[in-house]
């Protein structure tokens, strides 16, 4: 038994403002901060609007003299990942989107607005960074790596297709599935990417581009966090829903995912990247499974693998970016750039 979702309407006169469920409930669609359904709605909207940064804050100027100095391999590296990440938050915008109309709960669809916005920003900030770097017809090969890269081509259906689904056939089962999806998208399938910028960084090489992951991945945590609350919101509206089917599907799928990710870890790093092992970077990878996994409230797909074996990395992933330079340890006082010269004139 499957149970069809409906699309928001825009205004219902005879409905209360705060709604009545997350999905096929009621609500006059009118946002009232201060009369919403769940607690932690409002917190989490200021928490969003608290990190609002934009790529021109950052300075790109040492970075541009950088670039030319990485070896072979990590410049390919650098460039195919930046590609993979511009492709990931494009599908995620509009996968938000389409989120945000089935949503009868207007809080929540006005956080999956800003959800949104924000993956806007972390694409313009792929932009930027490459502007900043490489000529305009390297750029456009970048952008056209999902195209070419068969790897990639593989990643990328299994995240579509998934998304697919519930936009062309929008029920609470496949809205649930998708948000297991999009767990992977901002929780799993980022991570050996950021990963790849952290360990530059940790070298002092390309600490402006790093700081702008850091910035995304501190985005992309609040998004996997809002969407595990939501998920499991709808299970408690429909328990119905909460299945031994959905359990299997779950973990199956981040067993699936973790051989996707692990897979495009070994093609682009490899052992081609001193100071990165890819049997560490494979348990990373297993590990921030079982982590997504048992946050979505299921048991972990892969036994073992409770602790985060590149250690390092956490200085990089949670650090507060509003009180401190996790580079230079020193405050942070970025100069914003003029968008013209992006910081050049500084070279």
């Amino acid at each position: 038994m499957t149970i069809p979702v409906s699309p928001r309407t825009i205004m219902n006169k005879t409905a209360p403002n705060r709604a009545t469920a997350i999905v096929n409930g009621t609500c006059s669609n009118i946002l009232n901060w201060d009369d919403v359904r769940f607690k932690w709605a409002y917190p989490k909207y200021k928490k969003m609007l608290g990190n609002f940064w934009t790529p021109f804050e950052i300075n790109m100027s040492q970075d541009k003299k950088q670039f030319p100095e990485l070896t072979k391999t990590e410049q390919e590296a650098f460039l195919k990942i930046i590609g993979l990440l511009a492709l990931l938050d494009s599908i995620q915008t509009d996968y938000a989107g389409k989120v945000a109309d089935y949503l009868t709960d207007s809080s929540l669809s006005a956080l999956m607005i800003i959800l949104a916005q924000q993956e806007v920003i972390h694409n313009h900030s792929y932009s930027y960074v490459l502007s900043s770097l490489v000529q305009k017809e390297k750029q456009d090969e970048v952008f056209e790596f999902w195209r070419t890269e068969p790897i990639l081509e593989v990643r990328n259906d299994f995240i579509t297709n998934g998304y697919r689904d519930f936009t062309e056939k929008p029920t609470v089962e496949n809205l649930l599935k998708s948000i297991v999806y999009d767990v992977i998208l901002e929780g799993l399938f980022f991570y050996s990417g950021f990963a790849f910028f952290y360990y530059l960084a940790r070298n002092q090489k390309m600490v402006a581009t790093s700081t702008m992951i850091n910035y995304i991945n501190r985005d992309e945590q609040i998004h996997v966090d809002l969407f595990v609350k939501i998920f499991k919101e709808v299970l408690n509206e429909n328990p119905e829903a909460n299945t031994q089917e959905l359990a299997d599907f779950v973990q199956q799928t981040f067993v699936k995912a973790a051989e996707l990710e692990i897979d495009w870890a070994r093609y682009i790093i490899g052992d081609k990247v001193d100071g990165i092992l890819i049997s560490d970077l494979e348990a990373y990878i297993k590990f921030y499974a079982n982590v997504r996994c048992n946050q979505l409230g299921f048991e972990r797909p892969f036994e073992g693998y409770r602790t985060n074996p590149l250690r390092w990395i956490k200085a990089y992933e949670e650090v507060d970016l509003g009180k401190s330079d996790f580079f230079e340890q020193k405050s942070r006082q970025y100069t914003k750039v003029n968008t013209i010269d992006n910081g050049f004139d500084e070279l």
